[in-house]
């Protein structure tokens, strides 16, 4: 294919995407000036039009979802495609930036969850501009669309570096712009490896977790599932399965099912399968069926009865202890050569329920002498009396993970059944299974657990610290759960973020929250409304002998940068209150400057005989020099409008960064990770509400956690961690 052009004014983001997806063309820029572009096709057709030239490029590439989606992502690109030539607008630009910005505050791609030529046709529209857009992006004006913009620079460097320095810096600064972002980077920035027959960027600021295809998959016919059990609330490490399941379903066009592993009635709830689900909701996955295993207990019965007729299951009532050292040296059940018949006997006392079933358990006929042990006979079914949260009493007995996720998955239709590493040594038997049952085969796909520091992932171990009241519940903010991470006042947006950069590599990882929290930050921090806190505990005020004795209200910003924030009223009076700690670090006679309002002067500093502060006094100096002062204090004035606060700081739950295998995180647990201080804050933060994130100046960042209810109540804030912050676990 042929690409003709005027020399000023090339069609750059056909030209991008083509870079990005590896189409081959070959330009042309001899048209004269003001000239439609033109791709003259192999077979003699012609194509016109920048944005129809982009529309092909993005048909015809390889890269799954560029452009073609189902109807409503595709109308979404078009819309895209129509606002883009705004950039090109000198009077618009900048409210182009800014509602682009807006946009990807809660969003990674301008359409759906991975790069379509909608991102291509607003990046490209950015860099076309040259020194103008690079003059903003070293700012930090729209940072939500800097960060958006580095990412894909970072993500497609090599072809990108070269499209720049050839279409953009004639028309700029006559340089590339650098692809890589201020985004922390790992050594291996720059690196592409693959795993599993995925090609996979490990660029640290990458939004695109994968570049390639899941291996044997095609287009429209990928069907995965994300299979949580009901057994607690959705976690981080649950997070990321859930997010890769719906990355490889819509980048394949695929179908997503949600099956509720429900086969441990002990364990298992309806409220534990409703939780999961609004989390599911809350992480914006999009899925096709709900489907539990229990709907395929009938099938699963019939199976288990073929595979004892066959000769590759049995029934044993070797007790579990010795059943479990007989595995680990590799000695064969006495139970293992029963006749049929005998294991059909006792299998039908297990269906009953008898006290002799009670006794009992199925196993599979693998191979006790493999190294690997999870071949060597796992269990299949076990009796258990407890009444299902479905179906009740029905059945006494219910089969396990390792024998109804191979059947299931094979029974509907799954494709890829993606699993975390930790079951490596399990994929054999997995695929062992389903060859017993003679039922297809599905690909494996590994991906790596998400290990956070100082957290316990384990919902048996989360479930002690609920039930010996170490936590509220199971939303509580010091837990790894979804619902525990948004309560501290985590953004999604930063959680998806935070998963997607870390791939699809199956080495195993400790990470620190510190990347999240800052991740996060940087999506609040230009938009959350800005209010001043004094802490309770030994204020001090300050009395101004020539500040005004008539109070007065100005009306100011709630952002100084983000006029979305809002207004608010605040008081200026003669009295006002500041933190004891600023009182302390204040001289006589020094000048210091009162936030928003200017300087004063501190002519006297009052202590009771202990020597603690009890009292300033100053004057104004509103004309004095902001700059020249070495202390910037926050204040509130001395009013009976100020509201009741309770500032909540938290701490990790256990004092030890990694848990070994032998260890009892019992022995672990942290003591005190709940620390509460009394505070006062602005009138107008009286109308707070629940969810709402803010920064208190000097102080951080917090989320409502309870709004104003009545003015004896405090508003209890939850502090929210920056990524800078040292936690006190040690």
């Amino acid at each position: 294919m042929e690409l003709h052009f005027s020399a000023d004014s090339p069609p750059l983001a056909a030209i991008a995407a083509a870079k990005i997806a590896g189409v081959s063309l070959t330009s042309n820029s001899t048209l004269a000036p003001g000239s439609t572009p033109t791709l003259a096709l192999s077979n003699g057709q012609r194509l016109q039009g920048a944005y129809v030239l982009l529309k092909y490029v993005g048909r015809t590439a390889s890269i799954p979802d560029f452009y073609e989606r189902d109807a409503y992502q595709s109308c979404q690109i078009d819309e895209w495609l129509d606002f883009a030539p705004i950039f090109g607008s000198g009077s618009e630009f900048e409210g182009a930036c800014s509602t682009v910005d807006e946009f990807l505050l809660e969003h990674t791609f301008l359409v759906g969850n991975s790069l379509s030529i909608a991102d291509v046709a607003i990046w490209a529209g950015l860099a076309g501009t040259g020194l103008r857009w690079e003059s903003l992006r070293k700012s930090k004006k729209y940072q939500n669309l800097v960060r958006w913009f580095n990412s894909i620079a970072a993500e497609y460097d090599g072809v990108l570096n070269e499209f720049l320095s050839t279409y953009i810096g004639k028309r700029g600064s006559g340089k590339s712009i650098p692809s890589n972002s201020k985004e922390p980077q790992s050594s291996s920035s720059q690196s592409i490896s693959k795993e599993n027959g995925v090609h996979v960027n490990e660029t640290a600021g990458s939004r695109s977790a994968f570049l390639l295809d899941l291996p044997d998959a095609e287009v429209g016919k990928v069907k995965l599932r994300f299979a949580p059990e009901p057994s607690g609330y959705l976690h981080i490490g649950h997070a990321k399965a859930a997010l890769s399941n719906q990355y490889f379903a819509e980048r394949y066009k695929g179908q997503l099912i949600v099956r509720f592993d429900d086969t441990n009635p002990d364990k298992e709830s309806s409220e534990f399968v409703d939780n999961l689900l609004k989390d599911i909701e809350t992480l914006g996955i999009k899925y096709d069926a709900v489907t539990y295993t229990s709907d395929y207990f009938p099938q699963l019965m019939g199976m288990a009865e073929k595979l004892i007729r066959v000769g590759k299951a049995y029934v044993d009532d070797t007790p579990r202890e010795k059943m479990k050292e007989e595995r680990m040296n590799g000695v064969e059940s006495g139970c293992r050569n029963n006749s049929v018949e005998e294991n059909l006997n006792l299998w039908n006392e297990m269906i009953a329920g008898s006290e002799r079933g009670l006794m009992c358990c199925l196993r599979g006929k693998l191979d006790m002498n493999d190294p690997n042990k999870s071949l060597r006979d796992p269990v299949y079914y076990r009796c258990n009396l407890t009444p299902h949260h479905r179906i009740g009493s029905e059945y006494k007995l219910y089969p396990t993970y390792d024998f109804c996720c191979p059947f299931v998955d094979a029974v509907e239709g799954i494709t890829h059944a993606l699993r975390s590493s930790e079951y490596h040594d399990r994929n054999d038997q997995y695929y062992r299974i389903q060859s017993d049952m003679e039922l297809r085969r599905v690909r494996i796909y590994e991906f790596s657990r998400l290990n956070m520091v100082y957290t316990l992932l384990s919902k048996r171990k989360l479930l002690w610290f609920v039930l010996n009241g170490k936590v509220e519940g199971w939303d509580d903010p010091r837990f790894p759960t979804v619902q525990g991470i948004v309560r501290r006042g985590l953004k999604i947006e930063a959680l998806i973020q935070f998963i997607l950069e870390q791939g699809a590599s199956k080495n195993l990882n400790l990470m620190e929250w510190d990347k999240l929290w800052a991740i996060n930050k940087k999506i609040i921090d230009p938009v959350c409304p800005r209010y001043t806190a004094v802490v309770e505990e030994q204020r001090v005020l300050l009395i101004l002998t020539d500040g005004p004795s008539n109070p007065f209200v100005r009306v100011l910003p709630k952002h100084k940068k983000y006029e979305g924030a809002g207004e608010k009223a605040v008081t200026y009076s003669n009295k006002i209150w500041m933190d004891y700690a600023d009182a302390e670090s204040i001289a006589v006679d020094e000048e210091v400057t009162l936030k928003d309002w200017g300087n004063a002067i501190v002519k006297e500093i009052k202590k009771d005989q202990n020597g603690i502060i009890t009292q300033l006094m100053g004057v104004l100096n509103l004309k004095g020099n902001v700059k020249t002062t070495k202390l910037k204090l926050t204040w509130l004035p001395d009013s009976n409008e100020l509201i009741r606060l309770t500032l909540v700081d938290f701490d990790h739950l256990i004092t030890k960064k990694k848990l070994e295998e032998d260890e009892d995180f019992v022995d672990w647990v942290n003591p005190c990770t709940r620390k509460e201080t009394r505070a006062l804050g602005e009138s107008d933060m009286r109308n707070l509400k629940r969810g709402d994130i803010i920064q208190l100046e000097r102080k951080g960042y917090y989320r409502c956690d309870v709004p104003l209810i009545r003015p004896s109540k405090s508003i209890v804030l939850f502090a929210i961690p920056d990524g800078k912050q040292q936690a006190t676990t040690k």
